[in-house]
């Protein structure tokens, strides 16, 4: 006998379906899994055999063989442990269910005793089948909120095989969870941190708003206990909520990844990703046997935070020039290539030299100035010349701690920056790929960066006297024009170039003063 299966698997963030064949043919007892089956895939005939016995069915004795098509794709993780035991009960007759199966997904896990456990890439899986005009896909309990984020399919939970069996043979069906919405969607940042803790360091406050407004990049250099994590932390409280097809889009990475909460459906803030500096580089961009997403994707429409800059590995931080240059994610493989988004703000943070106390007025710097160089050095011009914002964060003064009055709040800045980010819809509604200023390309800074006589000036003689490279003259450029924004100007004048300017000077990163 032979029956047919619909499930799914996910290349990338991208979900497709697999059919999973189920023969069951004369000959000595065998159970084969093919169509290039990779790790916990194999491992799941144990499993399934196991649940089956313990779900009071019979596992047959014959010669069963389970094929995943198609067939030339690699096939990893645990989601084919269901449909290979519903295919096996369906062919052995020991169900009535060949003809209920037709247009529904299956996946899940199963445990030994037949219960049905959640696995990762849920909700990509869920829009490959609503793509596909499938009608229903069953999903393990703890995955139902995600994929009910489809709306077009009508989702169903099960806890254990029997369940499963009981909803597709009619005697007890399961109840159809209701779809989610962007009801869902937190319009207010992190409740638990505010720039309005935030004492003093009213230079760099400012540079957080500039950073937000325009989805620029920014490295903050300053003594330890300067405030940088402090301020890095509380940067996702002032960017505007997530749409819905962000919130979807970065679902669909964060699902994959395996790192959304149980019964969690959409991510409902922008994410904040803060790897410890012996990340490697496919921790940091992704990779692995299995191709899956890193550091940056995992922050895709949010912040990755960076502390101690000088620390990661010259090979991880190189690696991040593509992603902050295309906001994706580029992995070559023999088998395929595979493409993951990345388009988040860095927010990067480094002492001035390796005790950390150059410049300090308050604590003598104790390092040789070859000592100063060669940590400096590891951060190279090219990815420098890819962070927008260089900002200098001195040490905060006493009488500023002592102040017990609170600063301006996040949520009053968030205002400043959704108006700016208001502007730039507008400004680039027509341009596809187009967000936010820091993501103009050079067509885009002639077309909407106008400047005036004076500011064009400015900008001239800031360029000879910093040797700004191209890059760092487009990076000035679009700094100025979100300044522009915040102030509800059309033109950019020479104050905001002026000011754009001062976020460049660790351009040369010999030159920190303070």
């Amino acid at each position: 006998m032979l029956s047919r299966v619909l499930s799914g698997a996910v290349r990338g963030i991208d979900g497709y379906l697999v059919d999973v064949e189920t023969d069951l043919s004369a000959g000595l007892p065998s159970f084969a899994t093919v169509g290039l089956p990779f790790g916990a895939v194999k491992e799941g005939r144990e499993r399934v055999s196991a649940a089956l016995q313990n779900a009071g069915f019979v596992f047959p004795l014959a010669r069963v063989t389970v094929n995943l098509a198609p067939a030339d794709q690699r096939k990893e993780g645990s989601a084919f442990d269901l449909p290979i035991a519903l295919g096996i009960l369906a062919a052995s007759e020991q169900a009535s269910i060949a003809e209920r199966l037709a247009g529904i997904v299956v996946v899940g896990e199963l445990g030994l005793d037949g219960a049905v456990r959640p696995v990762r890439g849920v909700l990509p899986i869920a829009m490959a089948a609503a793509v596909a005009r499938c009608r229903a896909i069953v999903v393990p309990l703890a995955n139902v909120p995600e994929a009910a984020v489809v709306d077009s399919l009508d989702v169903f939970g099960a806890a254990t095989l029997g369940a499963v069996v009981e909803h597709l043979s009619g005697r007890s069906p399961l109840t159809a969870a209701s779809p989610e919405t962007a009801g869902g969607l937190a319009h207010d940042g992190p409740a638990d941190v505010d720039l309005a803790e935030v004492r003093g360091q009213e230079h760099a406050r400012r540079a957080l708003e500039i950073a937000a407004a325009g989805a620029h990049n920014l490295i903050m250099v300053g003594p330890p206990g300067a405030g940088k994590t402090m301020l890095a932390r509380r940067l996702p409280g002032i960017l505007p909520p997530l749409s819905l097809a962000e919130a979807l889009e970065t679902t669909r990475i964060h699902s994959v990844a395996g790192t959304l909460r149980p019964g969690q459906s959409l991510m409902q803030q922008r994410p904040f990703r803060a790897p410890h500096h012996t990340v490697s580089d496919a921790g940091l961009i992704g990779g692995g046997g299995g191709p899956r997403p890193g550091e940056a994707s995992l922050a895709h429409n949010g912040v990755l935070f960076l502390d101690e800059l000088p620390e990661f590995r010259a090979n991880v931080l190189e690696a991040l020039r593509q992603p902050l240059e295309d906001g994706t994610v580029q992995l070559a493989r023999a088998a395929a290539t595979l493409s993951f988004p990345a388009r988040c703000m860095l927010a990067a943070a480094m002492n001035p030299c390796p005790c950390g106390y150059l410049g300090d007025a308050g604590r003598r710097c104790t390092c040789r100035e070859s000592a100063v160089g060669q940590y400096l050095a590891k951060v190279s011009g090219p990815l420098l010349d890819r962070i927008d914002i260089h900002l200098e964060v001195p040490a905060v003064k006493a009488h500023e701690l002592a102040d017990h009055r609170y600063g301006e709040p996040s949520a009053a800045v968030r205002l400043r920056v959704l108006s700016a980010r208001r502007i730039q819809q507008e400004r680039f509604a027509k341009r596809r790929g187009v967000f936010a200023n820091a993501h103009m390309g050079p067509r885009d800074l002639r077309s909407c960066c106008r400047l005036t006589d004076a500011a064009d000036a400015l900008l001239r003689t800031a360029i000879a006297r910093l040797r700004l490279s191209a890059r760092g003259y487009h990076r000035t450029l679009k700094i100025a024009r979100t300044i522009a924004d915040l102030a509800g100007a059309a033109a950019i004048a020479p104050e905001h170039v002026s000011e754009a300017v001062q976020y460049r000077v660790l351009d040369r990163l010999g030159r920190i003063q303070y």
